[in-house]
């Protein structure tokens, strides 16, 4: 396994992690969750993302059962929770990113994950209802207390960030180390283009969500439309809307065959083009049988392959490469 500090924090991180949605609680039976948990573990992967909003609470119990069976020494791990969405309560002080809500959504995932504290704490969307400047405090007050030990945003835009890093240093807080945003061959622009100032300056993490464009790029939906995908649930018409596009499903065909001639799997590619993204501290996996997860390791090694002769024929498929804005 490989390594790298998130952000310009001390943390260490591997490079493949492993995510929970849509499959702990959920999707997959929890014994096949403690395989995953276990396989991930013994290959040196040390981050365990999970939100309070996946499959309402849910997945945080199974993965905190999990971990107190393991028995794992609690230095080994990484873990993470966010919070913006609740757990499905409607009521207006159940979501959001104000001090209630973040400190009671705190406390309901150490619950869950039966632990004294989280290594990771996210706001899991940016919201327009609260003062930047009380979520950040709120976050360093956490800190301060010992409940959480770093924080980050996930789908914030570079502005909200910089407003968040802009109030911590005025008021000597402490601010967010990193950012988890979508990216995957065809989801590039936040991590490419409108982020790369904040890695020269404040440092910024990344923990990258969908590296296979919610399956898309495994190949599975080259032919018949498979049973049992994510694309398949109730409630993700909009997933499978938004990425089962006539254009995308031409690039994976190429992709494919591309793929093929390296010696590949398409996945396996697809990770490893992630991975070779120097600003993408860790790629979250999200796998529901052992042996999916299996294979998608092998990506590590696979970076090798990816030359820059075939990081431009990559490019010349995909055909959107994000534009710099002229300064």
């Amino acid at each position: 396994m490989q390594y790298n500090n998130l952000g310009k924090s001390g943390l260490q991180v591997s490079r493949l992690s492993l995510g929970s949605w849509l499959t702990f609680g959920k999707q997959i039976a929890d014994e096949t969750a403690a395989d995953l948990m276990q396989l991930a573990y013994d290959n040196g992967i040390n981050f365990f993302d999970n939100a309070e909003i996946y499959a309402r609470g849910k997945s945080e119990e199974v993965m905190g059962e999990i971990l107190k069976k393991k028995g794992w020494s609690r230095d080994s791990y990484i873990v993470s929770s966010k919070a913006f969405f609740g757990i499905g309560g409607e009521l207006p002080t159940q979501k959001g990113l104000s001090r209630k809500h973040l400190v009671e959504a705190c406390e309901a995932a150490l619950k869950r994950f039966q632990l004294d504290y989280l290594d990771l704490y996210y706001c899991h969307r940016p919201d327009k209802q609260t003062p930047i400047e009380e979520t950040v405090w709120t976050m360093h007050q956490l800190i301060m207390q010992g409940k959480i030990l770093y924080w980050g945003t996930s789908e914030w835009s570079a502005q909200e960030i910089m407003e968040a890093h802009m109030f911590a240093k005025q008021n000597h807080l402490i601010g967010p180390i990193v950012e988890q945003p979508e990216y995957n061959m065809f989801v590039r622009e936040k991590v490419e283009v409108e982020f790369s100032q904040i890695y020269k300056t404040v440092g910024l993490g990344t923990t990258v969500w969908s590296p296979l464009a919610s399956g898309i790029l495994s190949g599975k939906y080259n032919a018949e439309f498979p049973d049992g995908t994510r694309l398949g649930m109730e409630g993700l018409e909009w997933l499978k809307e938004r990425n089962l596009t006539p254009e995308r499903m031409q690039a994976v065909k190429e992709l494919t065959m591309l793929s093929k001639e390296l010696g590949l799997s398409l996945p396996i590619m697809s990770l490893a083009w992630c991975l070779k993204n120097p600003n993408v501290s860790t790629v979250i996996l999200g796998a529901s049988k052992v042996a999916q997860l299996q294979e998608n390791l092998k990506a590590l090694e696979a970076q090798a392959l990816l030359t820059d002769e075939v990081m431009n024929r990559i490019e010349a498929i995909l055909g959107n490469k994000p534009v710099f804005p002229a300064y």
